[in-house]
């Protein structure tokens, strides 16, 4: 029996659309406002999440590049990130020429730490993104205030937590941007690809140029842009996802109840919604101190059991630093990520709790 960690939930409705388009040859726009499926995508992202802009890119590294160049964020400046994420939150702040500064996380849910954030602002910090890590959401409350009293502003690093909600609220929706991932091991997925909310139309009329070489109209380039165009095939494939992600968060919310019930009595930490908060389940993470035995016989059994992540961003040879963020290094040595994606049947939950239980 093999149960990977995840993977993308595909039908005939996205085979039949992307064989559409390929009769059709038209594969990309170069437009401002891009091809007939990116904006059809957009408007099917910003009714989900109640934004009033999104602007679909290439991957979730481009959404989180172009909102850093709509911030002009550039060489010299400082962006406060979390070194508990995977590594293109920090790429995307090295690529401007900025340094990305690594604040520590919570042990509750593997956020940004807001006391250890206050800590690291500094006359060069032009901005905060915090990621709201396995879907979980950040402590955004306490986060905002901070921003708030020292004129700094946010994006949101929502790769991973598309239909999360606090307060009733979208992630990605709170400040001045959100940035999300399509990659196939997503709740959705359009192959590859990303895209942006926002409520600001400056951002949004930037956004717009920066995904296309920072034009406006034929080749009047007017600020510095690359290719970080969606492809209308993705573009297509992510508008039926879209229509399908109800459900596959609702399978996701179930697999997790399910399987919370059946380890609740092993001496295991198990994930816990705070109040307030709805988590679409992207990664069910759970915290041990017999982590490396358990994900090597669990993985001996076929279950994709992972970890994420094994080593932190600051502990890369890229970004090596002697830092200390000790929640970092103890949650790196702690955290194990079981499947509970939409494939996962309840026969496979069963199997997962009792084969854990037994190695516990």
């Amino acid at each position: 029996m093999e149960i990977p960690i995840n993977i993308p939930f595909l039908g005939k409705e996205e085979i039949s659309v992307v064989t559409s388009i390929l009769k059709t040859g038209k594969l990309t726009s170069s437009s401002n406002h891009g091809g007939k499926y990116v904006q059809d995508f957009e408007k099917s992202v910003s009714s989900f999440v109640n934004s009033k802009y999104t602007v679909a890119v290439n991957s979730g590294t481009a959404a989180l590049q172009a909102a850093l160049y709509a911030l002009d964020i550039k060489f010299g400046d400082e962006v406060l990130i979390p070194s508990f994420t995977f590594v293109s939150t920090a790429n995307s702040v090295t690529s401007t020429g900025a340094k990305p500064v690594f604040v520590d996380i919570l042990k509750e849910n593997f956020t940004m730490d807001p006391d250890d954030l206050v800590k690291k602002i500094t006359k060069k910090t032009k901005a905060i993104i915090p990621v709201h890590l396995y879907g979980n959401v950040a402590y955004l409350d306490k986060i905002s205030e901070i921003a708030k009293k020292f004129s700094i502003p946010i994006i949101e690093d929502s790769a991973q937590s598309l239909g999360s909600t606090y307060k009733k609220k979208h992630t990605g929706t709170f400040f001045e941007m959100g940035c999300f991932s399509m990659y196939p091991a997503k709740v959705m997925t359009a192959g590859e690809g990303g895209f942006i909310v926002t409520n600001n139309k400056k951002f949004r009329d930037k956004l717009l140029m920066i995904r296309n070489h920072g034009i406006l109209n034929g080749s009047d380039t007017r600020l510095l842009g690359l290719n970080l165009r969606l492809p209308e095939i993705n573009a297509a494939i992510a508008t039926v996802q879209m229509k399908k992600l109800p459900k596959f968060l609702q399978t996701r919310q179930k697999n997790a109840d399910l399987l919370s019930k059946l380890l609740s009595k092993l001496n295991l930490n198990l994930p816990q919604q705070r109040k307030n908060e709805k988590v679409n389940w992207y990664l069910y993470t759970i915290t041990t101190s017999k982590r490396n035995t358990l994900l090597k016989k669990l993985n001996a059994k076929g279950i994709g059991a992972t970890s994420y992540y094994l080593k932190p961003v600051h502990k890369t040879p890229l970004y090596k630093s002697k830092i200390k963020l000790p929640i970092t290094d103890w949650a790196s040595s702690h955290v194990l990520s079981l499947p509970i994606h939409p494939k996962v049947t309840q026969k496979n939950i069963e199997f997962i709790a009792k084969t854990i239980s037994e190695i516990i």
